[in-house]
């Protein structure tokens, strides 16, 4: 009995990662050949379904993707034959290998087809979250569940929302291209800004870490795909470092650990090193190469101590000039602080919230905390630390907010 089960989960485990791996491909194939969204994700799904019904007993094939994308094929024949579709279609169809022999990676229509799917989901015709939300069902073809519980809508909202998007791609006629020239130029930025909103959604406290999984991959078959590209580099640099401290960001009875306090021996040190590597094609002057160098310098730091806070104060220098925002201008108070004293960061900070556009933001007054801390202040700062996790949502930042209250609060004082 041991064994059996043993060999299913074998089975399954290779069926989820021949569907990871060519989901996409056959999918953007599909969508190119039948023009029908629906249809594509619906027959590369039951391909996967296929896989864990015969491979349990007739063993897992030679080239496991390439046998999902014969069995999709083959249904979307039947769905078109059956719905008496033009014959053009049909012979297009009848055009892909009808072999369990997966199309070689440089073919230039698969790389157009995956290309093309990327280029679609991330149109700027779409709204962000539309964008974001298409790109985890169709391209990384994540259950709408899934993606619903981390949009905090139900999955018949979510359902229609894909719909939708579908729907006005094909109303809009949205071309299934990708662009070329300057147009390329273009949307590129929209399309890289996608795939880092969604590894934020699975970096952040409450996130989905398959989401921050499947921005490091979508980044990297795109850095595959669009050789030369410097901020492709960047992006793909940026969130190998950023999650390559995952598994030390969190203790043991799951609340966020500061990075000053952070294991370091507990980072992914293999991951730093591709990110160093790829960072190399990147230059320096593209927004996500700019955040790319500062997470190196906290990556290649033995310890917090020793970070070279005024090479991270320079680099933010370099962003807040290239790209300002609130943000921005809030990260490079903190690290002016680090590197010049907390009066230097304290002044940057005034200046940042000046006009109300951090007013809210709970990480701007955990930022102001922390400097008032190291100024001296810690009554105040302690009283900030507990302004700032009562206005956060995520459980896990509240818990490690109260927790530096409390560290700051003179003896016998009351809890917060």
């Amino acid at each position: 009995m041991r064994d059996r089960d043993v060999a299913a989960d074998a089975v399954v485990e290779a069926a989820a990662a021949a569907a990871r791996e060519s989901h996409a491909q056959i999918v953007a194939t599909l969508i190119r050949v039948t023009g029908d969204w629906t249809l594509a994700e619906d027959c590369a799904q039951e391909a996967l379904v296929q896989a864990l019904q015969r491979w349990p007993a007739g063993g897992v094939p030679a080239n496991p993707a390439g046998w999902l994308m014969t069995v999709a094929r083959n249904r979307a024949t039947d769905v078109l034959r059956r719905a008496t579709v033009e014959r053009r279609k049909l012979r297009e169809l009848a055009a892909l290998a009808p072999t369990d022999a997966a199309p070689p990676a440089g073919e230039e229509e698969v790389v157009d087809d995956r290309l093309r799917l990327i280029f679609t989901c991330c149109h700027p015709a779409l709204a962000l979250d539309a964008r974001v939300a298409l790109t985890l069902r169709t391209i990384c073809g994540i259950p709408t569940a899934d993606i619903a519980r981390a949009f905090l809508v139900t999955e018949s909202t979510m359902t229609r929302r894909l719909t939708r998007a579908k729907t006005k791609i094909a109303d809009a006629r949205i071309p299934y291209a990708v662009p070329a020239g300057p147009a390329l130029a273009e949307r590129l930025p929209g399309v890289l800004a996608v795939l880092y909103l969604l590894f934020t959604r699975g970096y952040d406290g409450g996130g989905e870490p398959a989401f921050a999984d499947e921005a490091i991959r979508l980044a990297r078959l795109l850095d595959d795909l669009m050789p030369g590209q410097p901020e492709i580099a960047g992006l793909l640099a940026l969130c190998l470092l950023q999650h390559s401290r995952r598994a030390a960001r969190r203790d043991s009875a799951g609340d966020l650990v500061p990075l000053d306090r952070q294991d370091r021996t507990r980072w992914d040190h293999a991951a730093i090193t591709e990110a160093l590597g790829v960072l190399s094609r990147a230059g320096d002057g593209g927004p996500y190469a700019l955040q790319a160098r500062i997470a190196a310098c906290h990556a290649t730091a033995p310890t917090f101590d020793a970070t070279d806070w005024s090479a991270i104060a320079t680099w933010y220098d370099a962003l807040a000039r290239q790209s300002p925002s609130p943000v921005v201008a809030l990260n490079r108070a903190v690290a002016h602080g680090y590197a010049y004293g907390p009066a230097a960061g304290l002044a940057l900070l005034a200046e940042a919230r000046a006009g109300g556009a951090l007013d809210g933001y709970p990480l701007a007054v955990a930022a102001e905390a922390d400097l008032t801390a190291r100024a001296g202040d810690r009554e105040r700062a302690a009283a900030l630390f507990r302004r700032a996790a009562a206005e956060t949502h995520a459980e896990p930042e509240r818990r490690a907010l109260l927790d530096r209250a409390a560290e700051l609060l003179p003896p016998g004082s009351p809890p917060s």
